[in-house]
């Protein structure tokens, strides 16, 4: 099936090349944590000790990392892939940025012959491990088809948005909508509490309904027991957030949900909650209300 390069091997990256090589592929992979390489290569998958490995091997490689400086520091930076890609290769960022960065790389990468679209994810660390995340892509329909075959194995679906950034602008809509989404649950649940009725009662009689949502039966449980390991980390989803409210000031974009739920994802990163789930938003309604929703 040919060989795919892999950077990047963090909660949701190491799931997603184990994934790869699970289903044939020879899987090159490089990340800074040595016990990562080593995790992925008890997945089947082959470690290698840089990036210029990577790039001097692969016609295709992933690179799934934390945000817009990590990206562009393993694609342009010293000893990047842009030093060492063959002309032809195809680049598919699946990390989550910033749509202007991805642009960047994309005309750095371009004036080499070298590809690149921008693909990521939603679905957190269960998606990643089971193979069924959503995945948002930006660039060519050439490209698109190109990396189709490993989307089919790493997602259960993957569409073509638009030009070059667009993966990562669908991305940012993702991330503004489950965020308010969270807060929404969480500000109606504390109601709930507050005035005396069973949260977990009024979870099953409304998720039915047209207030239902898959946040709704990902989040309301964990709130309910007061469990707040991550999935994805309020750490992660402030990065998100921040690009967003960039891009959105960049296209006179109003988002004033968003910026209020920023807030509320502050408040909680002060309080040393940055590595909580981001379904901890629920505990910026019990530290303001005065009141558990486990308890």
């Amino acid at each position: 099936m040919g060989k795919v390069g892999f950077i990047g091997l963090g909660i949701m990256g190491r799931p997603m090349a184990k994934n790869l090589a699970k289903a044939g592929y020879e899987v090159i992979v490089f990340d800074v944590v040595r016990d990562c390489v080593a995790d992925a290569e008890a997945g089947g998958c082959t470690g290698c000790g840089s990036i210029k490995e990577v790039a001097e091997s692969c016609d295709m490689i992933v690179t799934m990392l934390p945000n817009s400086p990590h990206v562009k520091a393993v694609v342009l930076g010293e000893d990047g892939i842009i030093d060492y890609a063959k002309e032809g290769t195809l680049v598919v960022d699946m990390s989550s940025i910033a749509p202007e960065a991805s642009k960047e790389m994309y005309e750095a990468l371009g004036a080499r012959g070298i590809r690149m679209i921008d693909a990521p994810v939603s679905g957190g660390e269960p998606k990643a491990i089971d193979g069924s995340l959503a995945i948002m892509v930006g660039g060519s329909e050439e490209d698109f088809n190109r990396a189709k075959p490993l989307f089919d194995i790493m997602g259960s679906s993957a569409v073509l948005v638009g030009d070059i950034g667009s993966g990562n602008t669908c991305k940012l809509v993702n991330q503004v909508i489950v965020a308010l989404n969270i807060a929404a649950v969480s500000e109606g649940m504390m109601l709930a509490k507050r005035a005396g009725t069973d949260p977990e009662k009024v979870f099953e009689a409304i998720k039915g309904g047209l207030a239902g949502s898959t946040v709704m039966n990902a989040k309301v449980p964990m709130m309910l027991e007061g469990n707040f390991k991550p999935g994805f980390r309020i750490g992660l989803h402030i990065k998100d957030l921040n690009n967003a409210l960039d891009t959105a000031a960049v296209a006179g974009s109003p988002l004033i949900l968003t910026a209020e739920v920023m807030q509320m994802m502050q408040t909680l990163r002060a309080d040393g909650e940055d590595t909580s789930d981001h379904s901890a938003i629920a505990k910026y309604y019990e530290k303001v209300a005065g009141t558990v929703l486990a308890e």
